[in-house]
């Protein structure tokens, strides 16, 4: 079986991607973040003509076990983020626990030079330190639960409690993915990150995509070099929820 060596990712990585309000930074002058090391930076764009078919790889790679759980959606001033005290995904076969998700818009991630109206990610860390992120695309289409119930709750410049959100809604059907070794998106750009970036996005309404926007337009990073990294994609069975 065709498998990628990862290095380990320490575990104060997630604590720094969990941000606070108190953490400070600004998209407008992002040209002046500074990485420790910036050779595999996210996001990246996605060109599919290059992208590595595996072959072989785990059967049902990506299974998230979620279930509906209460949250709290915080806006930490760079992006509405929910935190949830439970759920876990098996990822490639190794456990990881969902720790956050929370959304930019535009995307991050752009596919063959496309760019999506939001895209979601869905942080998890393993007990080892390592972590994964399931990037998600979101276009305007039928409205979405999961985020209908997060902006019901949502407050700007507060924190408030999701009663009952169910993060699997913000799947597709399909876990076919992108795969490929980066880093946060946000400082302190931390590498060594895990992404499994969706290739099906989901659908937000038209008013879920705007009210998104009211919170934060424009909170993406814009796609970093490639720097002789190369991505890797599968095509698994339909995702299990």
């Amino acid at each position: 079986m065709r498998r990628l060596l990862l290095p380990l990712l320490i575990a104060s990585a997630f604590n720094a991607h969990a941000a606070s309000p108190a953490d400070h930074f600004d998209y407008q002058h992002q040209a002046e973040w500074h990485a420790v090391h910036d050779a595999f930076q996210s996001p990246i764009d996605i060109h599919t003509a290059d992208a590595v078919t595996v072959d072989e790889d785990e059967p049902d790679a990506v299974q998230p076990h979620y279930g509906t759980l209460a949250g709290m959606v915080v806006d930490t001033g760079h992006a509405l983020q929910v935190n949830v005290p439970g759920g876990d995904a098996k990822i490639r076969g190794r456990r990881f626990m969902l720790r956050q998700f929370h959304f930019h818009a535009h995307s991050e991630h752009t596919i063959d030079g496309k760019s999506f109206p939001a895209e979601v990610h869905l942080v998890h860390v393993a007990k080892d330190g390592r972590m994964a992120v399931i990037g998600v695309m979101l276009e305007e289409g039928a409205a979405n639960p999961a985020l209908g119930a997060v902006l019901k709750a949502a407050r700007k410049g507060e924190a408030h409690e999701v009663p009952a959100v169910a993060p699997a809604d913000l799947l597709p059907k399909s876990d076919a993915y992108y795969h490929y070794l980066g880093s946060l998106t946000t400082p302190p750009l931390t590498e060594n990150v895990e992404w499994y970036v969706l290739k099906q996005p989901i659908t937000a309404s038209r008013a879920q995509l705007d009210a998104l926007r009211g919170f934060y337009a424009d909170n993406f990073r814009t796609p970093q070099p490639l720097d002789g990294r190369f991505v890797t994609q599968f095509d698994p069975a339909p995702l299990k929820k």
